[in-house]
C-alpha cells in the first residue's frame, strides 16, 4: 500500500520533491519512504564518505536512512543527521532505523545497545529497530568463510524472544516508535508472530530480481509486515566472504539491460524501479551523488510496464548472495542451513 507525503522544505534544484515518493503504510498506520539509502560500506568506505552521502542524499530528497550499530559509521551518519536537521529538514520527516547486533542479544545488553545507536545517532527517538540476525553470532572483523564463534548458537526461539521483549519496552518507554526483523526464515516469524505483544512491523531481507523470495515476501505482506529488501542491486560491493563462483549478477541479466536500455538508465536504477513497483522497500547503497540521485528518480519515475514486470519475475535464480556463513554455529556446517530451507528451523 503507498501514499503520498507532504515536505514543506526545500531541497536541490536537481532532486526529486520527498511529497512524490511513495510511502508504506505500516500496520501501525506510520508511514515510511518506500526507498531509503542504505549505509553498509562493507569495510570499503570510511564513516565520512557514508556522512557525505546521508548529507548529499537528504539534500536530492531523501528520508529514509537505514543504519546499524555494526557499521561503525552511527556517529558520523548522527553529526549528518544533526546538520541536516539544522538545516530545516524537521525531525518528523525522516525515517531513521538502527540494528541489535549480534553480541548483544542478551536482554541486559540489548537497552545499553540501543541507547548507544541512539547517542550516535543523535536522536531522540528511532523510528525502527531490529534484531540485525535471528542468530547471536559475532565474528570479528576479516575472519574467513570457514571461522566460527566459539560461543556460537543455533537459533533458540526462547532465547530470542527474551531479547525481542527488551526491543518491546524500548517502544512502551518512547525511544523507538517500531520494532522488527532482519534475515529471518517463515518458520522462524511464525513462531514470531505467535509470541510476540508487538508484532514486528517490517521484516528486513535480501531481495534483487535474481533472488525475488516471493513465498517469503507473500509471508510478511500477508501477516502485516512490510518487506525491506537489501541488497537491491544484487551487492556488488558485498565483502569477499560472501562471494561464490555460482553468484550471478543481476544488472547483466539481458532482461535488465533491455528494459534500462528502454528507459535511458543504468541498470541498477530498473532494479530499483522493480523492488518499489513490486511492494518492497529497496535501501541501495552508494556514495556517488550521480548514482543514488538515479536511484531516487528512478523510484518515482515513469513505472515499467506491466509485460516488463513480468519478465522480470521470470528471471528469478533463487541466487542468495549474502549467504551469512560466519553465523553457523558449528564447524563444517552448509550455510543453508541457516535458513531453513526444508520450512523447519534446522536443528542444533
Amino acid at each position: 500500500m503507498t501514499d503520498r507525503a507532504t515536505a514543506p522544505f526545500s531541497i536541490a534544484t536537481d532532486g526529486i520533491d520527498p511529497a512524490l515518493v511513495p510511502q508504506r503504510v505500516l500496520a501501525s498506520g506510520a508511514r515510511m519512504p518506500a526507498i531509503g539509502l542504505g549505509t553498509f560500506g562493507s569495510d570499503r568506505v570510511a564513516p565520512a564518505d557514508i556522512a557525505a552521502a546521508v548529507r548529499g542524499a537528504a539534500e536530492v530528497g531523501y528520508r529514509h536512512f537505514d543504519c546499524a550499530a555494526v557499521y561503525r559509521n552511527e556517529a558520523d551518519i548522527g553529526q549528518a543527521l544533526a546538520d541536516v536537521m539544522a538545516r530545516g529538514i524537521p525531525r518528523e520527516a525522516l525515517w531513521v532505523t538502527s540494528k541489535l547486533w549480534n553480541d548483544r542479544h542478551a536482554p541486559a545488553d540489548v537497552a545499553p545497545a540501543f541507547e548507544r545507536s541512539l547517542r550516535d545517532l543523535r536522536l531522540q527517538y528511532l523510528d525502527l529497530y531490529l534484531v540485525h540476525w535471528p542468530f547471536p553470532n559475532h565474528h570479528a572483523a576479516g575472519v574467513t568463510v570457514d571461522s566460527r564463534d566459539a560461543h556460537a548458537k543455533p537459533y533458540i526461539h526462547e532465547s530470542f524472544m527474551a531479547t525481542w521483549a527488551e526491543l518491546e519496552k524500548l517502544v512502551d518507554r518512547g525511544l523507538v516508535r517500531h520494532v522488527g526483523t532482519s534475515n529471518m526464515t517463515i518458520p522462524k516469524l511464525e513462531l514470531v508472530l505467535r509470541d510476540a505483544r508487538i508484532r514486528p512491523a517490517v521484516n528486513e531481507m535480501e531481495l534483487h530480481p535474481h533472488f525475488q523470495q516471493p513465498e517469503l515476501f507473500d509471508f510478511v505482506r500477508t501477516n502485516g509486515i512490510e518487506p525491506v529488501g537489501f541488497s537491491p542491486i544484487g551487492s556488488p560491493a558485498r565483502p569477499e566472504r560472501d562471494r561464490t563462483p555460482d553468484d550471478s549478477v543481476d544488472v547483466d541479466d539481458p532482461v535488465i539491460v533491455r528494459i534500462a536500455q528502454r528507459l535511458g538508465v543504468h541498470p541498477a536504477v530498473v532494479c530499483v524501479k522493480w523492488a518499489v513497483q513490486r511492494g518492497q522497500t529497496p535501501i541501495p547503497f552508494s556514495t556517488k551523488r550521480a548514482n543514488y540521485l538515479a536511484n531516487l528518480r528512478g523510484a518515482v519515475g515513469e513505472p515499467l510496464t506491466e509485460a516488463e514486470m513480468e519478465a522480470i519475475a521470470g528471471i528469478d535464480r533463487n541466487c542468495r548472495l549474502i549467504k551469512g556463513q560466519v553465523f553457523a554455529w558449528k564447524a563444517g556446517q552448509r550455510w543453508e542451513d541457516l535458513w531453513d530451507l526444508d520450512g523447519t528451523i534446522t536443528p542444533p
